[in-house]
């Protein structure tokens, strides 16, 4: 089996590929794997990382507005999709899996010429443009959110890493806390703005930090690597635990009793995978995709939705509190985000890929109804 993953630029298209990269290895362990990906994304640390050879093609990020720049994007996206092409012929990929990005437009493009067969897997509720246009040459189409409106498109969930999608979080909670300093008998606060942190969320939890204390709130902190010198950390007393990463999220996500993050895809899918309700902050910029991330959570009473703007220590003193200390409540909400969570994604998705290449998928038109 020989397939080519594109996906690169973000963590939240990074992620997925190599979630189903790892689960097409359980199936066939001399499956041949490469990733397709871009010199401007994340991907040249993060598959090299995990062991997975990575292509390189020229990045065509699409101009947002009528400029100049648009004028150059026809030559420079051909190129990229001779450059993709080439990879589709030196690995003799017998399938094409896009999960969004600057690399996947010129991937699609490609696998349509060569008559690769494709499939699209689609992380957010608002699909980019380069998934619109794969969802145009298959009918192999694959969602993360249940309401994402993509042509063909089917919910599946999104792939995580099995290390998350198998946590034991109430069995591992003990040693997970002690992991990281933690007390055993008093709840723990999850806090993460993702790899670089969030400011916002940060200096609101940092001004919330003596509440908690008084509350008997532990708080697990992980600040991003240039946050760390207002971090309220102490020796003694009810532990407050600053980091600037944490490499083992497993062992983050059972050490928690509650999460306080952002509302990225790959953020919510884990969460719920493990059943840890959250509050969540979406980020404020952008299209509003983190809230709709997360509000099929909150609807279900796994979690909560606050504005970047509204997130102040009062907030967490006002509001979050009163929840981290109810522990019927967070059993309850915990229970709420564990019925939406879809660790089976990556297998999912896997056994989709393996039906392609050995032709037994039903569909005898793999291309869709728009190819030529």
């Amino acid at each position: 089996m020989k397939v080519l993953l594109a996906g690169g630029g973000s963590a939240g298209h990074i992620e997925p590929a190599l979630a189903l990269a790892d689960a097409l290895q359980r199936i066939d362990p001399g499956a041949e794997i490469t990733c397709l990906g871009t010199e401007r994304g994340l991907e040249t640390r993060l598959i090299p990382l995990r062991g997975y050879p990575l292509e390189l093609i020229p990045a065509v990020p699409m101009p947002r507005s009528v400029t100049p720049k648009l004028l150059t994007v026809p030559g420079r996206l051909a190129g990229a999709v001779n450059a993709a092409a080439a990879v589709l012929d030196r690995t003799g990929a017998q399938v094409l899996v896009g999960f969004g990005g600057y690399v996947a437009t010129p991937a699609y493009l490609a696998a349509r010429r060569r008559r690769v067969p494709i499939i699209v897997h689609e992380a957010n509720p608002k699909p980019g443009l380069a998934n619109r246009l794969g969802a145009r040459f298959t009918t192999h189409v694959f969602t993360g959110h249940p309401d994402t409106q993509l042509r063909h498109g089917t919910y599946l969930g999104i792939p995580i890493r099995r290390e998350i999608a198998e946590l034991d979080r109430l069995g591992l909670g003990d040693k997970a806390r002690a992991h990281f300093g933690l007390r055993p008998d008093l709840p723990v606060l999850l806090v993460t703005g993702g790899s670089q942190g969030a400011r916002s969320i940060n200096t609101a939890v940092f001004g919330a930090a003596g509440w908690l204390r008084e509350a008997g709130v532990q708080v697990l902190h992980i600040i991003g690597p240039r946050n760390g010198h207002d971090a309220p950390v102490q020796a003694t007393g009810v532990p407050y635990v600053a980091s600037p990463f944490i490499d083992r999220m497993d062992l983050a996500y059972a050490a928690a009793d509650f999460a306080l993050c952002r509302a990225g895809a790959m953020t919510c899918a884990e969460l719920t995978a493990v059943g840890l309700p959250a509050a969540y902050v979406p980020l404020p910029i952008g299209n509003g995709e983190q809230r709709l991330n997360a509000l099929p959570i909150v609807q279900h009473g796994g979690g909560m939705l606050v504005a970047d703007g509204e997130l102040t220590p009062e907030w967490i003193r006002d509001t979050l509190l009163p929840v981290l200390v109810n522990i019927d409540q967070v059993a309850d909400m915990s229970e709420a985000a564990a019925s939406l969570g879809r660790g089976e994604a990556d297998r999912w998705l896997a056994e989709a890929v393996v039906k392609i290449v050995e032709g037994t998928d039903g569909n005898p038109d793999a291309q869709g109804p728009d190819a030529q």
